[in-house]
């Protein structure tokens, strides 16, 4: 009898055990990031299915207003956005934002992050710049009318921008002040479309022109090869992967056909080979957004989107080997992609809106 007793004790502490040990191998983790609504900003929201299911925001956008500012700093957990007129900081991953102030431009800033929790806001095809860092944000004096920023990986107060003449400016300082350094060769038509820099080295850069093809340099602009696109290519918008910078990406226009293209070199930038063309399937604008992959260098994403009969927007992922696969959603546009540096599956959007009254 007092066997029995002190066998079912046993199995009353036993059997109860073993149930919450299996409730908590079948509990979930928690998502990253852990929220399932962006607070303080209708402008960003993210995505685990590269776009296709868009995290809601508690605020409705409203009006007319882009979204081209958008960026992750080495800061953990810190984010940058730029809607409309308003930069906003995040500091949980992009679940809650905050304002950080107002300031005037005629044309929504891109944000490039620096070293040390720092970034640089700048117009396309404006004389714009900001800088923001741990001591707050501060408008600078812009060098030039620019069309793109680079920053060292290794110091964040080297920083560099590209004028839409062609021209090279340089700063240690963080911006404080800029310094001519090197040029593009010299053209009848010098007008540049777009510098991009290597996410990983500063001095490797490609460099895209109007009616003039596209160059590419591995020592800051001290020599400049041209690429295999030809004089009659308008080449406008490139994006280099961040974990190989043997892999480049462009967008290209043939002036003689007019055909909208991407095209991808495996050489950093050399020789280019066309990858996908416009067609009925894939809307290939002029200048489109672009992102290349965080981990895979031979895939990169692409955007159509509009308003225009409620279309909403194609989020294009493109590998190498030309394969094409879409990812639609009911936003009116995205104006920028960023991924998570904690967990590349999370796509950052940042969204357009676009209520125009006929």
């Amino acid at each position: 009898m007092k066997t029995t007793l002190t066998l079912v004790l046993t199995l009353s502490f036993v059997l109860p055990l073993a149930a919450q040990s299996r409730r908590r191998a079948t509990t979930q983790p928690v998502p990253f990031p852990g929220c399932t609504i962006v607070n303080g900003t209708p402008a960003i929201t993210f995505t685990r299915d590269e776009g296709r299911t868009l995290t809601p925001t508690a605020q409705p956008l409203s009006g007319n207003g882009y979204t081209y500012g958008l960026a992750a700093l080495d800061t953990p957990g810190t984010m940058l956005s730029w809607h409309k007129s308003t930069l906003s900081i995040s500091n949980d991953n992009g679940c809650s934002w905050q304002p950080v102030g107002d300031f005037e431009t005629d044309f929504p800033p891109t944000i490039t992050p620096a070293r040390g929790g720092r970034a640089f806001a700048w117009s396309d095809n404006r004389q714009f710049i900001l800088r923001y860092d741990s001591r707050g944000a501060k408008v600078l004096k812009a060098p030039a009318v620019g069309v793109g920023v680079g920053t060292d990986p290794s110091n964040g107060d080297h920083v560099r921008v590209g004028d839409t003449d062609g021209n090279l400016w340089n700063s240690t300082d963080a911006g404080e002040s800029w310094t001519p350094i090197n040029s593009l060769p010299p053209q009848s038509n010098s007008f540049v479309y777009r510098f991009s820099f290597d996410p990983s080295n500063i001095d490797h850069i490609v460099a895209g022109r109007l009616a003039g093809g596209a160059f590419v340099t591995f020592d800051g602009g001290k020599h400049w090869d041209r690429t295999s696109f030809g004089n009659a290519f308008n080449v406008m918008n490139f994006a280099i992967s961040p974990v190989d910078g043997n892999s480049v990406w462009a967008m290209a226009v043939d002036g003689g056909s007019g055909l909208h293209a991407l095209h991808h070199s495996s050489d950093g930038g050399r020789t280019f080979v066309q990858v996908v063309a416009a067609s009925a399937e894939v809307t290939i604008i002029n200048q489109p957004v672009m992102a290349a992959h965080p981990t895979d260098p031979n895939v990169v994403y692409f955007v159509f989107g509009t308003f225009f009969q409620q279309y909403g927007t194609d989020i294009y992922r493109v590998d190498a080997n030309g394969g094409v696969t879409t990812a639609h959603n009911a936003a009116d546009d995205v104006n920028a992609i960023v991924f998570s540096p904690f967990d590349p599956s999370v796509m950052y959007l940042g969204l357009e809106v676009q209520h125009v009254v006929f």
